[in-house]
């Protein structure tokens, strides 16, 4: 499953294209560039949770599980303080988040103040689609057998796939795994 088709057919694409006032072809371009580092917090988050997908199935529905998806999706401006609450679950840190956009924007050429803008967005949108698939609990564990394969469907075998060929550019050190190296990035602002 490629995550970016699933927001192109959701329409969510279009929906972040006119709350930015942007053409689709930029959202679409700054989401394939986003999307590796946050489906990458979702994975760090998971791997530090004491209780695993369980814990993230919880963790989602405390944000807005399946709710948030429709946020963006709905006619309503999106609340993107939900947004910023999902991001910092997952990146722990505003200066994470500056720093994904900052590499996003050197990869696209896209303003990094835009995608700045659209990062909350997006995290919205994964968070609802994970919860909707897990299952849109706030908790229960039969949701982790889910969310381990979605979340891992998402994220695909060699991170490029699952990100339109993006995720290579966020793998700095070529190991097949972008994380790494954004978490590095992220540790130079952190010290």
């Amino acid at each position: 499953m490629d995550i970016a088709q699933v927001l192109q057919q959701s329409g969510a694409i279009g929906s972040i294209a006119k709350q930015l006032g942007v053409n689709e072809q930029v959202a679409e371009m700054g989401a394939a560039a986003l999307l590796p580092s946050i489906l990458g917090g979702f994975k760090k988050t998971t791997q530090a949770q004491p209780s695993g997908l369980d814990g993230l199935g919880g963790l989602l529905g405390q944000l807005g599980g399946g709710g948030l998806l429709e946020s963006v999706l709905g006619p309503e401006p999106t609340p993107v303080e939900k947004g910023n609450d999902v991001l910092g679950q997952i990146f722990g840190s505003k200066d994470v988040s500056r720093s994904v956009a900052g590499h996003a924007s050197e990869s696209t050429g896209i303003d990094s103040s835009l995608l700045k803008k659209m990062l909350p967005i997006l995290a919205m949108l994964v968070a609802g689609y994970l919860a909707k698939q897990g299952g849109d609990t706030s908790g229960a564990s039969d949701s982790s057998g889910g969310l381990g394969g979605i979340l891992g469907g998402l994220l695909g075998g060699g991170g490029s796939q699952s990100s339109g060929g993006l995720g290579s550019l966020l793998d700095l050190d070529g190991d097949g795994n972008p994380l790494d190296d954004i978490i590095g990035m992220a540790g130079k602002f952190i010290k």
